[in-house]
């Protein structure tokens, strides 16, 4: 039976829908949308049922973060239930609906323990921002592009790997980022494609004939797109020449202003449908924590104004960015994108590439309620899983 804690109405908001934007109400019902309409009507036929005045605020699908290590001193590399709490607590906080776990290039056991944590974790509970499965950063990575992983770990791509971890946990590997240009890769992004895991290009010096072979075995994503890949010159167009051009391959992008200058950002939404670009955070422990020295994939990273670098050698080590961090700075930042777009980029487009837009990523009604709903000032104040209340201010 539906009790009055399952049903309740988000009153006086602005809704962002797939291609428009309207006022009034949306009522949820056992964790799904069941209707939407004008704010004076919000109430007929609802008579007891639970009101929340939103104050004007936007309503958003939930965000939806394909790659995420971390937050607030947790990362999944930890493989504990204590370390998932604590990330998907903070980015509940910021309006994260779903998320894939995301590892670094490690040894084969330890990815081995992580994907067995995120597997228990699923069957077990999530209190706050669902773990919708994993994405494997590596090891499959290029030497000359390492960035921020590991480089003892990294290896050519292995098929028996991906097949096992298949095997063992199905259902659970949702995307995996590879070197395309690896010995063994042609082979593994043919089987990924099959067996409907996302194959990414990324951490790679592949020019721009591996990836458009590569996508023609069934490429179709590239990680934290500009950073860590071979570039664009105008007679040998590399790797990002191939991401730009190959409607083919969704563009993951870091909106930070750092990781990414604007003026590039520009560049890609002038090559890219906008159904193609899908904002992430690549977030580590340090997001949420004041600066100091901290870890990734067994690397020592140090935090200065918000902005992580390995110690050695300087490069970028994720960010401490949030989604609603990127979706302000992609709405405010110039680029000419509406509310509904930036909510493609940050939700939509994300549930789209991994075959759960049916249920998620959008607001419909009987789709899940996974909600985000923010202020004047564009801050969350409530964030929805499934109609479950998984942050509140």
């Amino acid at each position: 039976m539906t009790t009055a804690d399952e049903r309740f109405i988000i009153n006086h908001v602005t809704i962002v829908l797939e291609d428009e934007v309207t006022e009034g109400y949306l009522a949820v019902e056992n964790g799904e949308i069941a209707a939407i309409g004008r704010e004076a009507d919000c109430l007929a036929g609802r008579e007891g049922w639970n009101v929340i005045d939103g104050g004007g605020g936007i309503l958003l699908p939930g965000f939806i973060d394909l790659h995420v290590h971390g937050g607030f001193g947790g990362d999944f590399m930890y493989a504990s239930r204590e370390s998932f709490d604590k990330i998907t607590a903070f980015h509940a906080r910021h309006g994260t609906t779903g998320m894939l776990a995301t590892t670094m290039t490690a040894s084969k056991e330890a990815i081995d323990a992580v994907l067995e944590a995120v597997a228990e974790y699923r069957l077990h509970g999530m209190a706050h921002t669902p773990l919708i499965g994993v994405h494997l950063e590596g090891p499959f990575i290029s030497e000359k592009w390492p960035g921020a992983q590991n480089p003892a770990f990294i290896r050519d791509p292995q098929l028996p790997w991906l097949q096992e971890w298949s095997e063992r946990y199905p259902g659970l590997v949702k995307l995996v980022t590879l070197a395309p240009e690896k010995d063994g890769s042609r082979e593994a992004i043919a089987w990924l494609a099959s067996q409907g895991i996302i194959a990414s290009a990324g951490h790679t010096d592949a020019l721009y004939d591996d990836v458009i072979g590569a996508a023609n075995a069934g490429l179709s994503h590239a990680v934290h797109t500009y950073n860590a890949m071979r570039g664009l010159h105008h007679r040998q167009p590399g790797t990002l020449g191939a991401v730009l051009t190959d409607d083919r391959i969704h563009a993951e992008l870091i909106a930070d202003g750092e990781h990414v200058h604007p003026a590039a950002i520009k560049l890609m939404l002038a090559a890219k449908p906008k159904n193609r670009v899908i904002l992430i955070t690549d977030a580590i422990e340090a997001a949420g924590m004041p600066d100091g020295e901290y870890e990734l994939g067994g690397l020592a990273v140090a935090v200065q104004g918000g902005t992580a670098r390995l110690i050695e050698g300087g490069a970028l080590a994720g960010s401490s960015l949030t989604m609603i961090s990127a979706f302000r700075f992609m709405l405010n930042g110039g680029f000419g994108l509406s509310l509904s777009d930036v909510s493609s980029m940050s939700s939509g487009n994300a549930a789209r590439e991994l075959g759960i837009y049916d249920r998620t990523g959008s607001i419909a009604a009987g789709k899940q309620a996974d909600l985000v709903l923010l202020d004047s000032s564009l801050n969350v104040t409530h964030t929805w899983a499934a109609g479950r209340t998984i942050y509140s201010v």
